[in-house]
C-alpha cells in the first residue's frame, strides 16, 4: 500500500474538531485562514497519499471558507501549486478584483505565493474534492503561464481533464495494489497529466520536454484502447489513425511499454472476458455473448486466447468462479488424488 494517513474529526471531541482540521489543512496545503458556520462540532475525512514529492488528498467535509492572506504568504510559503477538483459542491473564489464560481468536475490551480479566498460549499450536504499539492520546479511551464491558469476552470469531463480524474478517481479508490515504492512512479504519471492539460489549456505544448508529450501520447492511447474494447475493429491502424500517428511510431511507442499495442489489446480483452464470465449477474449471459461484448468475433478464437492466458476454457472457468464456498471445496476434494 502507498503511504497514506488519515484525518477524521469523528476521532476526536467535538469543540476540538475545527482547530485540528485548520491545523491539518495548514500542513496538508499551507497556512489559511478558516471559518465555518459548524465550527463547533465540525465534520471532515481527509486521507493524504505520497507519491514522491507530490501529495493527493481526496476530502469530505462541511462548508468551509479559507483565505491564504498576504501575511501569511511572508511567514511561509512552500512554493508549490494546488490543484482543487470539486467532485460535489462549487467553490466561489475572490482575487484582488476577479471572482469565479467553478462547479464539480471543474480542475483550478492555486498558488501558494498569491493570495485567494475560495469558499467550499455544496449547501447543507458534505462538500467532497481532490486535492494534490505540486511542487512548481516539478512543471515544464512558465511562470507566467502558469499565472493565466490561476482559478481558471479546466473542464474535467472531457480530454485531458478526463484523464486526469479517472487516474485520480481509480488511484484513491483503492491503494492496496500499490507498494510504497510506487509512489513516485504514480507521482511523475500524474505530472505528465497535469503538464499536459496546462499545456493543452494554453496551447503551449511546445514548452513541454519531448518525454513528457511521448507519455502523455501513450496516456491518451491506453484510454482511447479501454474505451474501444468492444469495438471488433480496434486495430493497430485504426489507433494510428485515431492519433494521428504512423503505425511504425505506434509501435515505438509500445516497445517502450515492454508490449506490443495487440498483446496489450488482446491481454485488456481477454480480462474483461474473464470478470464478466466470473460475475453471477451475468450469469444468464452466453459466452459467445460476453466475448462478442469484448470483441472477439470468432468464438473459437476467444477459447483459445482465453485457454493459453488462464489455463483452462471459459466455460471451465465459469464454472469454477461461479460455484459456491461449499461446491468449490467438494470439487478440491475431489480432484485431489488420494495419498
Amino acid at each position: 500500500m502507498l503511504n497514506e494517513t488519515v484525518f477524521r474529526t469523528e476521532d476526536l471531541p467535538g469543540a476540538d474538531r475545527f482547530d485540528y482540521w485548520c491545523e491539518r489543512i495548514g500542513r496538508t496545503h499551507a497556512p489559511l485562514d478558516l471559518y465555518s458556520a459548524y465550527a463547533a462540532d465540525y465534520q471532515a475525512h481527509q486521507r493524504v497519499l505520497e507519491l514522491g514529492a507530490l501529495h493527493v488528498w481526496p476530502t469530505t467535509h462541511q462548508s468551509l471558507r479559507y483565505r491564504r492572506t498576504p501575511k501569511l504568504i511572508r511567514q511561509s510559503d512552500p512554493e508549490q501549486y494546488h490543484i482543487g477538483i470539486p467532485l460535489h459542491g462549487t467553490n466561489r473564489i475572490s482575487w484582488g478584483n476577479e471572482r469565479a464560481v467553478l462547479g464539480a468536475y471543474q480542475i483550478q490551480v492555486y498558488d501558494s505565493s498569491r493570495d485567494v479566498e475560495v469558499n467550499c460549499t455544496n449547501g447543507a450536504d458534505l462538500f467532497s474534492g481532490i486535492g494534490i499539492e505540486i511542487p512548481k520546479r516539478l512543471l515544464h511551464l512558465p511562470q507566467n503561464s502558469m499565472d493565466r491558469l490561476f482559478a481558471r476552470g479546466m473542464s474535467g469531463r472531457e480530454g485531458f481533464g478526463a484523464l486526469l480524474i479517472q487516474f485520480l478517481t481509480q488511484l484513491v479508490s483503492d491503494t492496496s495494489c500499490y507498494l510504497p515504492s510506487d509512489g513516485p512512479r504514480l507521482g511523475t504519471v500524474l505530472v505528465d497529466l497535469l503538464s499536459s492539460l496546462f499545456a493543452h489549456t494554453l496551447e503551449a505544448d511546445r514548452a513541454l520536454p519531448p518525454e513528457t508529450r511521448t507519455r502523455s501520447l501513450v496516456l491518451r492511447i491506453r484510454a482511447h484502447v479501454q474505451n474501444n474494447l468492444h469495438d471488433p475493429g480496434l486495430t493497430p491502424t485504426t489507433i494510428a489513425a485515431a492519433h494521428n500517428i504512423s503505425i511504425s511510431y505506434l509501435h515505438r511507442l509500445f516497445q517502450g511499454e515492454h508490449e506490443t499495442v495487440a498483446a496489450w489489446i488482446r491481454e485488456q480483452r481477454l480480462e474483461r472476458a474473464r470478470r464478466d464470465l466470473a460475475d453471477p449477474a451475468l450469469g444468464s449471459n452466453t459466452i459467445h455473448a460476453i466475448a462478442t461484448r469484448w470483441g472477439f468475433t470468432r468464438a473459437a478464437d476467444f477459447t483459445r486466447a482465453f485457454r493459453n492466458a488462464y489455463g483452462m476454457p471459459p466455460r471451465d472457468y465459469r464454472q469454477r468462479a461461479l460455484l459456491s464456498p461449499a461446491q468449490a471445496s467438494l470439487a478440491v476434494s475431489l480432484s485431489t488424488p488420494c495419498q
